[in-house]
């Protein structure tokens, strides 16, 4: 290990146990490089090697905190937060069996980075006690707070094991966590960007039982009835953030497998503070269209596509755009997910009569300007949306359909007035999503004839155009892509496209008259995605049909 001879500096402060800001952490990682004359890396920025990452114990790199760099000859360039303690050094150098380089990084940067890796979870039950999971119980402010720690003086490996889980879930940015039953093995997948991926290796059939037990008592579910479905939620607290789990059980073949959803409320908030149309992936025609329509004085913006197409963030992405201390806007959602500042929001309930078609009567009551439904399911929510467009509300309302002239048919099937709904119209919107390539691992890809042929585009033309894909890295846990984006199409509402569809025109002559009229297809949006380097031809053919 290379140190400077003169006299050294003194030693780097105790880091203080509250929160520091990762401005000033960084710049103090620079002083003390400067002071020890020392390389100061980025740690945020910096490619990592995976084979020296994955060829190191990652207990090793979590005891002593730090990152392998690069393999240089005759030793190890390594980057750590605090290079003071030579004991520890020594230590170190011991246990890789060859000197070490020391560089600095910031403390939270080289955390940050551990936490990410994929190998993290194989540790993560030896590194609970840093990570303290808090299980609140109620809905109050002051409810009660119970660390799982003291549920039991002696911890059991399932509850290590389901903490972990859900750490782990959390930092993977997992939308949904499956515990999956076979015939002799229990599966453990997280869904990230809309993909499952196992979490872990498979875990014996003998401790199925006592798994799915902790995620009931943990949700306040009965723990005896093994034989019909069951629905729970329970909440955390994570370093500081309470987050919302909603738990589905459900009896199979095998015995009851278990689908949690994650929902992470401050994390998302954070995000919907600045969120817009601008940063959904939407192409900037369709974006132009759809703000025109969502600034009417009144009528109806339509959002259709399956179930986690990112209907509901692309109506909120609306209203934040015209969001203003003049207009009152409501919304009735089932559930309320996220939270929107100077909105008032309702949940649907069901179980005590508030439904839709109830919720939104009563909301017209209330003087708003702007209403959000949060799905339209019955003739009577239809109804009742088409009538407040028509008398000077602006509605945001979504339904299930394929794509913007199937909406069409779905309506007529609820038996709704066709003039009515025509007339109350502004535009439909009709979105898949997407995954992005990962930018950290980015890469030419090459792609055969077959696949071309399979999208269909012509290999000839196509040949010489360069795609891309994801090779894999610790910033996308190996999966080669990283967040989603929205592909679309909107049909704006013009007079032409009226008359078609008040004279029962068929839905091939609608489209071919708002193509003339410049509209994109959702194949056509995804494939301008692909030429752009964002995303891959296997990724599109997932979610759009190939013309």
């Amino acid at each position: 290990m290379e140190v400077s001879t003169t006299s050294p500096p003194e030693p780097a402060p105790e880091p203080e146990s509250q929160s520091v800001d990762p401005a000033e952490e960084e710049a103090l990682a620079r002083r003390l490089a400067a002071d020890y004359s020392m390389e100061f890396v980025d740690v945020m920025n910096f490619r990592i090697q995976n084979d020296l990452f994955r060829r190191i114990p990652f207990d090793l790199m979590l005891r002593y905190t730090f990152i392998p760099q690069e393999q240089l000859e005759g030793r190890m360039a390594v980057v750590m937060a605090d290079p003071t303690d030579v004991r520890r050094l020594d230590e170190l150098e011991l246990l890789l069996g060859q000197p070490v380089e020391v560089k600095i990084g910031a403390t939270s940067a080289i955390e940050e980075i551990l936490q990410k890796s994929e190998s993290a979870q194989r540790v993560l039950d030896e590194a609970t006690e840093d990570f303290r999971i808090q299980l609140v119980q109620g809905d109050g402010d002051d409810a009660e707070v119970l660390t799982i720690d003291s549920i039991t003086q002696d911890q059991s490996p399932i509850i290590k094991l389901v903490d972990s889980t859900l750490f782990n879930a959390i930092q993977r940015r997992a939308s949904d966590i499956h515990i999956e039953t076979g015939e002799n093995e229990v599966i453990i997948k997280y869904r990230i960007d809309g993909a499952l991926y196992q979490a872990m290796d498979a875990i014996d059939k003998q401790h199925h039982q006592t798994i799915i037990s902790r995620v009931k008592v943990m949700s306040e579910l009965d723990i005896s009835e093994k034989r019909i479905p069951q629905d729970g939620r329970f909440k955390l607290r994570l370093r500081g953030r309470t987050i919302d789990f909603r738990v589905s059980i459900l009896p199979t073949v095998h015995g009851e497998d278990c689908v949690i959803r994650v929902l992470d409320k401050e994390s998302m908030n954070k995000e919907f503070k600045n969120l817009s149309l601008d940063v959904l992936g939407i192409d900037d025609e369709t974006k132009r269209k759809l703000r025109k329509a969502i600034r009417e004085p009144y009528g109806m913006v339509l959002v259709t596509g399956p179930t986690g197409s990112g209907k509901t963030t692309t109506l909120y992405a609306c209203l934040s755009e015209i969001q203003s201390s003049e207009d009152k806007i409501i919304t009735i959602e089932d559930p309320v997910e996220y939270q929107l500042d100077g909105v008032a929001q309702i949940p649907v309930n069901e179980k005590k009569g508030l439904t839709f078609a109830r919720g939104l009567r009563s909301i017209l009551r209330h003087d708003p300007d702007k209403v959000m439904v949060g799905e339209i399911r019955d003739e009577e929510t239809a109804q009742i949306a088409i009538q407040s467009a028509l008398t000077g509300h602006l509605v945001f309302t979504t339904v299930h359909a394929n794509n913007v002239v199937d909406v069409l048919g779905r309506f007529l099937n609820m038996h709704v007035d066709l003039y009515n709904f025509v007339s109350a119209l502004n535009c439909i919107l009709a979105q898949r999503l997407v995954r992005k390539i990962c930018e950290h691992c980015k890469r030419p890809a090459e792609i055969d004839s077959r696949l071309l042929e399979h999208s269909g585009l012509d290999p000839e033309t196509y040949h010489d155009l360069t795609f891309y894909e994801g090779a894999g890295c610790i910033e996308c846990s190996g999966a080669g892509y990283h967040g989603r984006l929205a592909v679309s199409e909107l049909l704006y509402l013009s007079d032409p496209i009226r008359e078609l569809i008040l004279t029962k025109r068929p839905a091939a002559e609608i489209r071919r008259a708002a193509k003339e009229e410049g509209m994109s297809f959702l194949r056509e949006s995804a494939l301008e995605k692909v030429f752009q380097g964002v995303t891959t031809l296997r990724e599109i053919n997932k979610v759009t049909f190939v013309d």
